[in-house]
């Protein structure tokens, strides 16, 4: 159930049926587990949030982004430096909104790996929300490694059996092949329509993700992968605090950006983000 200021907080007109906002609100109200926030606002903004999650998780897979092992990849030098260990480090006097929009406007120019992929969409979606003033005031420093992350995304990894759209699962492949290491798992995030984003296999289901996860295993092994319960989220009600702390967000004054596309090509600009 959900609670603001500690009382119930039941659905609202504020979001329309069939949302993405009213299915996450109506799966928070039927579970067991208490979701407390001490406002609508606070509540609001992990709405917008999970949804621009789901939304820049989408545009990556329509991107021209490359999946590939740490030792092969690579990013747009004019906004990053490679390290040896396959990181993109932020080169000094880039903002660093301009280096993460790089990877969705320039993404034939980029490859990496999974972990990596999901800690840009969380970043891509934060500024989306929140703005590039306060974005590239709170991640001056930015490294995508894996999941190296800046302390103000708080990212945490917990065993639940509670998922919700926006969060990233893990779908572990115990017998994958030694020779490719980089399948022995796949982090996804949940798009909550029963389908998933996993770098480098696309949008599938859960179903279709555990089967080209066994199609990588050790020649005669039949132990079949599967969704973990491991589930990794943001901080939402830390940068809720750091947002509504600089007067960026407000549940009641938001705006809907949206960028006209051809219809006969689809880039990331196609989706609505939250301000």
């Amino acid at each position: 159930m959900i609670q603001l200021s500690g009382m119930p907080f039941q659905q609202s007109d504020m979001w329309p049926s069939g949302s993405i906002e009213s299915i996450i609100i109506q799966q928070m109200n039927e579970d067991t587990v208490v979701y407390s926030y001490q406002s609508i606002d606070e509540l609001s903004f992990e709405l917008k949030l999970r949804k621009n999650i789901i939304l820049s998780a989408r545009a990556m897979n329509q991107s021209n982004v490359r999946f590939a092992v740490f030792a092969k990849s690579r990013c747009n030098p004019q906004y990053w430096h490679l390290t040896s260990t396959g990181g993109f480090l932020l080169l000094d006097g880039v903002k660093p909104s301009d280096a993460i929009q790089d990877i969705y406007r320039n993404s034939s120019q980029y490859a990496f790996e999974c972990a990596t992929a999901m800690v840009i969409i969380y970043y891509h979606a934060v500024l989306n929300l929140i703005g590039e003033s306060l974005f590239n005031q709170l991640f001056q420093n930015i490294y995508l490694y894996s999941w190296h992350a800046d302390p103000d995304l708080g990212l945490t990894s917990n065993y639940t059996d509670r998922f919700l759209p926006g969060d990233v699962v893990y779908f572990k492949n115990p017998d994958f092949d030694p020779q490719t290491p980089q399948w022995k798992g796949e982090n996804a995030v949940i798009l909550g329509d029963g389908t998933y984003f996993g770098h480098g296999v696309g949008i599938k289901t859960a179903e279709q993700i555990i089967h080209a996860l066994n199609r990588r295993r050790k020649p005669g092994t039949k132990q079949s992968a599967y969704l973990t319960n491991l589930v990794t989220r943001p901080s939402f009600k830390h940068l809720a605090k750091l947002s509504m702390s600089q007067g960026v967000y407000s549940n009641h004054k938001y705006q809907h950006i949206v960028v006209q596309h051809s219809e006969s090509s689809i880039s990331f600009d196609q989706y609505v983000f939250y301000l």
